[in-house]
C-alpha cells in the first residue's frame, strides 16, 4: 500500500496528522493517538485500537470522518474495521498453501510478538517458572520436555509460553506453533466432519501438528470432555516427544489434579518439568504497575499513593491489575484530569477493585474467626492433627486465606504449621468441591461455585456469609 511510495505506517501517520487538524486535542488523544494499521485485506483496513470503548465510539461517531480524511490523504477508498490487539493475532488469516509450511515467524506461529522475556516482569512468585521457560527457549527439546506451567487465570502463563516461542523463532529456524486446546479440538473435529474422514485432509491435520519443532498448547484442561481429541493429542504428544521436539503445556491446575484427563496423558505431562505461577505479591504488583506506566508514556504525573492503592487492591491476577491501569488511563484522558491523585483513582476505579479490599498478612484474623466458629483452638488448626473436627475447619481457613489475602501459597502454608504449598492447594480444592460442585472447581472459579451452591443450601450460605462478615 502506499501514497507516493509510503508504507502502511507512514500513510497512517500522515492520516493521523490530517485528522488531528479536524479534532480537538482531547478527542484526538483519546480516540486516535494510539491506533495503528494491522493489515489490509479485500479493500478493508483493519485498525488496532486500545479498548472496546474505542471500537464502539469510532464506529458510531467517527466512521464517516475517517473515510473522508483517509480519501483526502491517499486518494483511495477503503472500508475500516476496528479491532483489539488480541484480535489482530486471532483474526488475521494465515494462508497455508502447501503441507509443511514452516511456522517460523510469529504471525504463522500464532504468537503475539509483544510477548517476550524482556516484557515479562519477574518477581518471587513467578521466578522459577520464568527461569525454567528461558532454559527451554535456549535449549528446546533437551532442557525440560515437556514443560508444564500451571496457575490461575491471569497470572502470565500465556505471556511466558509465547515468550518461549518468540525467542526460539528469533534465535533459530525451528518451526513453532501456538494454539489453545479449544483450537486443537476445533481443528481435529472440524477436519473430520467437514471432510467425512477424508484421508488426505486428516493427514493434513496431523502434518500441521506433527511436522513442527515446538508445540505450545494453552489451557490443556479444556480437553477434559473431548475423548477423541484426547486420543489424537496423545498420539501427537508421543510422536513429537519421541523425535525430541519441544512440548510446552499450560493449565489452571497441576497434572495430577486434571482428573478428567486420561491417566496416560497426565503421566506424560509429568515426564519433564512442572512449574507453578503464584498470584503476584505486593512487590511484583508494584513492578508491573511501574512497567506499564513506563511504556504507556502517560504525560500526566501519577502520585505514588495511587500506585500503592492499585497494588494493594488488585491482588488476584495480573490481568485485573492491567485492567485497572487501562481504566484509570481512559478515565483521566476522557475527563482531562491534570494530575492522577488518590481521589481521581478512587473515582475511576469505583466498582472495579476487589470488593473485599486489601487484607495483607491477615491470616491470623481468619484463623481466629474460623477456629472460634468451630470451637477449636488456633494451635489445633496449626497442628498436624487430622481428625475431621480439626481438618475441616483448617481447610476452610486455608480456603478463605487464599481467597481473601494476597499471600502466596508457600506463605499460607507457613502460617498453618509449616505445610508446603501442595497441602494448601489440596485444602483449597477440597473446600471448593464441598461448596462448589463436583467438577474440581479451580481457584479462579471457586467463589462463583460457592455462590451457586449457596443458592441451594441456605445453611451453608449463612455460615459463609457469617465468616466473611467477621473477616472483612
Amino acid at each position: 500500500m502506499g501514497s507516493d511510495g509510503m508504507n502502511e505506517k507512514q500513510v497512517w501517520d500522515k492520516f493521523l496528522e490530517a485528522i488531528k487538524e479536524k479534532l480537538s486535542s482531547i478527542s484526538y488523544e483519546t480516540w486516535f493517538q494510539d491506533t495503528y494499521i494491522n493489515r489490509i485485506e479485500d479493500n478493508k483496513i483493519y485498525v488496532v485500537v486500545p479498548m472496546q470503548l474505542h471500537k464502539k465510539n469510532l464506529n458510531e461517531n467517527y466512521k464517516d470522518l475517517i473515510v473522508e480524511t483517509f480519501n483526502e490523504v491517499t486518494g483511495t477508498n477503503f472500508e475500516f474495521e476496528f479491532i483489539l490487539e488480541e484480535e489482530a493475532i486471532t483474526k488475521k488469516k494465515i494462508e497455508t498453501k502447501e503441507e509443511g509450511v514452516p511456522y517460523n515467524n510469529p504471525e504463522q506461529a500464532n504468537l503475539n510478538p509483544t510477548y517476550t522475556f524482556d516484557t515479562y516482569v519477574v518477581g518471587e512468585t513467578n521466578r522459577f517458572a520464568f527461569t525454567a521457560s528461558l532454559a527451554v527457549a535456549e535449549n528446546p527439546g533437551k532442557a525440560y520436555n515437556p514443560l508444564f506451567i500451571y496457575g490461575s487465570s491471569g497470572l502470565g502463563k500465556t505471556h511466558l509460553m509465547q515468550a518461549i516461542g518468540n525467542y526460539i523463532i528469533k534465535e533459530s529456524n525451528k518451526k513453532v506453533l501456538y494454539v489453545t486446546s479449544e483450537k486443537f479440538i476445533s481443528d481435529f473435529i472440524g477436519t473430520s466432519r467437514r471432510n467425512n474422514n477424508n484421508i488426505d485432509n486428516i493427514d493434513y491435520f496431523k502434518n500441521k501438528y506433527r511436522n513442527i519443532d515446538v508445540l505450545i498448547i494453552d489451557d490443556i484442561q479444556f480437553l477434559a470432555n473431548a475423548t477423541q481429541s484426547q486420543q489424537e493429542f496423545f498420539h501427537t504428544f508421543n510422536e513429537l516427544h519421541q523425535e525430541g521436539k519441544q512440548i510446552i503445556i499450560s493449565s489452571d491446575r497441576s497434572p495430577e489434579d486434571l482428573k478428567l484427563l486420561e491417566e496416560r496423558l497426565r503421566t506424560r505431562f509429568s515426564w519433564g518439568l512442572t512449574v507453578n505461577i503464584y498470584p503476584p505479591d505486593y512487590n511484583l504488583r508494584m513492578q508491573i504497575i511501574k512497567k506499564k506506566l513506563s511504556v504507556h508514556e502517560l504525560a500526566k504525573p501519577v502520585d505514588e499513593e495511587v500506585l500503592e492503592y492499585i497494588a494493594n487492591n488488585c491482588t488476584s491476577d495480573v490481568r485485573k491489575l492491567e485492567g485497572a491501569l487501562n481504566r484509570l488511563f481512559a478515565y483521566t484522558t476522557m475527563f482531562n484530569k491534570e494530575k492522577i491523585n488518590l481521589e481521581v483513582a478512587t473515582e475511576a476505579l469505583k466498582g472495579h477493585l476487589n470488593s473485599y479490599g486489601y487484607m495483607k498478612n491477615n491470616i491470623q484474623k481468619i484463623q481466629n474467626i474460623v477456629a472460634d466458629y468451630y470451637k477449636i483452638s488456633v494451635d489445633d488448626m496449626k497442628s498436624k492433627k487430622r481428625t475431621s473436627k480439626i481438618a475441616f475447619p483448617r481447610q476452610i481457613a486455608m480456603y478463605l486465606s487464599r481467597e481473601l489475602t494476597d499471600l502466596s501459597l508457600p506463605k499460607i502454608g507457613e502460617e498453618f504449621g509449616g505445610r508446603d504449598h501442595t497441602t494448601v492447594i489440596h485444602a483449597h480444592d477440597k473446600i471448593g468441591i464441598e461448596f462448589g460442585g463436583k467438577d474440581h472447581s479451580t481457584i479462579i472459579h471457586a467463589c462463583e461455585k460457592i455462590e451457586n451452591e449457596m443458592k441451594q443450601d441456605k445453611s451453608l450460605e449463612q455460615i459463609i456469609n457469617k465468616l466473611k462478615e467477621k473477616i472483612t
